[in-house]
């Protein structure tokens, strides 16, 4: 498995999921179908696939696009989630093959959109490749999304338990560049979190030099991520609640009004 990040609009990203075997290819979120083409091209890859977390314009607004760019290429979204030019309508738990060596498997992680998906990819036991899972709006490095469609409990269950429970070394693929920003807010909710200091730092600089910050992996938003931290006591304490759901909602409430 190779996953190519490609850049798309102001802080967006778009991705493409190779099986190196087949050259077979999935597009994640082709928000720029020509650019995420040209790229697929480049790699001399056939872009069989489009994989959209959810149906909001700067994550589905390339579909119908690459559909005219790249003919018999099916777009895949979640059942509920009124994706643009889908064809395969995904409940959760579905298994997609991608060539010979990955499957796709989709996840509901609802909150930020009612319907919205995230796919959680692995390779055959002998390739080695660590899963990675590409989670949309859901779940960013440091944050999470705001709960458009929506409720706290349903983020909590999204994050804490769906995506909490997938193998700790899964890389995390989100979308969009918002790493810094989540970091510096997540240090107002814990200041002496060295982790969070530590990868602040990192990402600065990784951002500094026109790098991405992504991927993260499970592992450590589980240590860095305030919103995958809400089960903590000691955090719901900091922030004056008595519930993993009453906190998640309390430190979203928090974020939407910081002005870092």
């Amino acid at each position: 498995m190779k996953i190519v990040h490609v850049p798309c609009l102001e802080d967006n990203y778009a991705y493409l999921i190779i099986e190196e075997e087949s050259k077979e290819a999935a597009a994640v979120d082709p928000v720029e179908a020509e650019k995420v083409v040209g790229v697929a091209n480049a790699y001399g890859v056939n872009l069989t696939t489009v994989l959209t977390t959810h149906h909001h314009w700067d994550h589905s607004g390339g579909n119908e696009k690459i559909k005219q760019l790249v003919p018999g290429i099916k777009v895949y979204g979640g059942s509920i989630d009124n994706v643009k030019a889908c064809d395969v309508k995904l409940e959760n738990g579905q298994r997609i093959s991608l060539g010979s060596n990955l499957t796709v498997v989709s996840l509901h992680t609802p909150s930020h959109t009612k319907g919205h998906m995230s796919y959680y990819v692995t390779t055959a036991a002998a390739t080695h490749h660590p899963p990675a899972v590409f989670t949309g709006d859901t779940l960013f490095v440091a944050g999470c999304g705001k709960f458009f469609e929506g409720t706290a409990e349903q983020m909590y269950e999204s994050l804490c338990v769906t995506l909490a429970s997938l193998p700790k070394p899964t890389q995390v693929f989100c979308g969009h560049e918002y790493t810094v920003k989540n970091l510096q807010f997540a240090l107002t909710v814990e200041p002496e979190n060295q982790k969070i200091s530590h990868k602040l730092a990192w990402a600065k600089q990784q951002r500094q030099a026109n790098l991405p910050t992504i991927p993260s992996t499970i592992e450590q938003e589980l240590e860095t991520n305030p919103f995958m931290r809400v089960d903590l006591p000691q955090l719901q304490e900091k922030v004056g609640c008595k519930s993993p759901v009453e906190t998640i909602g309390e430190i979203r409430k928090r974020k939407d009004n910081w002005r870092g």
